[in-house]
């Protein structure tokens, strides 16, 4: 789609990179609210951010329905009665196109249109934003939603490009891909695989996982609401919403503080034996007991747990043996809509790759290190992201002082709250790095209405910009890093600490103190007028 102003420089108050949750909500609160002059402009064909892309079958929110969505408007929560635990990904979809129509957003959106390069301009104060459609901004203030989990991460196996079947990534779905009696493979089992191997598995002749690290993951316990339970959300409104903002997780439960072994060994095994009936990752990680995050015998407790339901669900055990995690219970919680029992049919088997890796990628299919050769028609890629900071390596970025974003990540990407970066004046990073660790609507919607009130006092300032002061964000990632560090979380390879990618410098990328806390020290923050940034003015600029 092209731009409908034919002007290759376009003058705007801001623009927003990306139309997920954050981009959405960011244009409508900077043109509807503040009544700036702002567009957004999107590479997909469509709205919607992740859930444009990530169209695989059995794609899923992990987060429960009632708390996945915008609480901003109350009306609009109403009117919106998903009826199911969890929420799938064409509703999802459908949502938001439906919230961007709502708020009458379409016509200040620019899809088809990516971000190529972004410099910004110390003379001036303004932001040069290139595009693929040779439309450039020129904006005082840039909003980056670039996608915290969108930067495809694909493998490199040897062969990969000489595969004659299909090759298909999860994240950038094709749509006329079907697996209908197909031979296939699916590499990676995170959230991704977990959710995508028991949604094939009825249709495909015969599916193969390969896996390198077996995980953690309970049932997801999908169901439909009962027209009472809608109602009573809708009644509770305020409310469910009070107690996501005050919580850690902001998923719509309140977490335990209870200690794994200040009951007896039969209560925790009744509270383990509810919370997998019951359904849900972070709920049978924090809404059970309060350390097992934080305390390596609690940690193993619930870890051990796992394990006999796995060889319990399991019946060939060489199979359950594959399936079974030995490593901590500290990666992002994952639940299925019954995986392990997948595994029982008869076309599905699986391949543990770190003990018999995959030598190459052949016309025919994969070859393994034993030699054998699997043929196959599909190979899905359920490998992942670059996740938080992929992005914005892949875009040229430039600030003060003709500064490469992704040299002064070079360390490990860096911010302040996971929105601002020292050196580049009014960007603000929608879930940055070192942002909350939660639910993410809830922590999009404090960022964006943090950053919407910060631009609309910055805009009453001709010419002004805000930068972090550096000593200011290396404080931040200390903070970030000393909390990680008081828990289990860094002692997984876990994409949330950038272990995934090959020669990815694991470093600490969020903000694990909870979206309580993390919104009282936003609040605090601008109330003393931002005494973590530094406020600039262009020469030219008079008082």
């Amino acid at each position: 789609m092209a731009d409908a102003n034919s002007d290759p420089v376009q003058s705007l108050d801001a623009l927003v990179v990306g139309l997920g949750f954050g981009g959405i909500y960011s244009l409508h609160k900077l043109r509807n609210e503040l009544g700036l002059d702002a567009v957004a402009i999107d590479k997909a064909g469509g709205v919607g951010g992740t859930w444009y892309w990530n169209r695989y079958p059995g794609a899923l929110s992990d987060s429960e329905s009632f708390v996945y969505q915008y609480s901003f408007d109350r009306d609009l929560y109403a009117q919106t009665p998903w009826k199911t635990k969890f929420v799938t990904q064409p509703e999802i979809l459908e949502y938001l196109d439906g919230v961007v129509d709502r708020y009458d957003l379409r016509p200040h959106t620019r899809l088809e249109t990516a971000m190529t390069r972004a410099a910004f301009d110390d003379t001036t104060g303004r932001w040069t934003v290139e595009t693929d459609r040779g439309v450039t901004y020129s904006v005082r203030f840039l909003v980056t939603g670039l996608g915290l989990l969108s930067a495809t991460n694909v493998p490199d196996i040897a062969g990969i490009d000489t595969f004659a079947g299909r090759l298909a990534h999860t994240g950038a779905w094709p749509e006329d891909l079907d697996l209908t009696g197909k031979r296939v493979a699916v590499i990676g089992n995170g959230s991704t695989g977990g959710q995508v191997i028991p949604a094939i598995a009825p249709v495909v002749k015969h599916l193969t996982s390969f896996m390198r690290t077996p995980q953690y993951s309970v049932p997801a316990g999908n169901r439909e609401h009962t027209p009472q339970e809608l109602q009573e959300l809708v009644d509770n409104f305020e409310a469910n919403w009070n107690q996501v903002r005050e919580s850690s997780l902001a998923m719509g439960f309140v977490e335990s503080t209870a200690e794994t072994f200040a009951v007896s060994d039969e209560e925790r095994e009744a509270v383990f034996e509810a919370a997998w009936n019951h359904g849900g990752g972070f709920r049978f990680m924090f809404e059970t007991f309060g350390d097992i995050a934080t305390d390596p015998e609690a940690n193993e407790a619930a870890a051990s747990f796992i394990r006999r339901k796995i060889a319990q669900i399991v019946k060939d055990p060489e199979t359950a043996r594959r399936l079974t995690p030995t490593d901590l219970y500290a990666k992002r919680p994952l639940c299925d809509s019954g995986l392990y029992e997948t595994f029982n049919r008869d076309n599905v088997s699986i391949e543990r790759i770190d003990e018999n890796p995959i030598e190459r990628i052949v016309p025919e299919g994969i070859l393994t290190a034993d030699g054998v050769l699997h043929e196959l028609d599909v190979i899905i890629l359920a490998t992942g992201f670059d996740a938080v900071d992929g992005n914005y390596r892949r875009t040229e970025i430039r600030g003060r002082d003709d500064v490469l974003l992704a040299d002064h990540w070079a360390d490990g990407p860096t911010s302040y709250l996971g929105m601002a970066t020292t050196g580049f004046p009014n960007m603000f990073m929608i879930l940055g790095p070192n942002g909350p660790f939660t639910n993410l609507p809830p922590s999009i919607e404090v960022q964006v209405e943090w950053i919407s009130d910060t631009i609309g006092r910055l805009a009453a300032q001709p010419g002004a910009w805000l930068e972090v002061r550096k000593d200011i964000e290396h404080d931040w990632t200390e903070t970030c890093a000393d909390i990680a560090d008081a828990t289990l979380f860094p002692k997984a390879a876990s994409w949330i600490f950038g272990a995934n990618i090959p020669g990815k410098r694991r470093t600490v990328m969020f903000y694990l103190g909870g979206l309580k806390e993390y919104r009282g020290i936003l609040a605090a923050e601008a109330a003393q007028d931002f005494p973590g940034f530094a406020l600039h003015a262009p020469a030219f600029v008079t008082a």
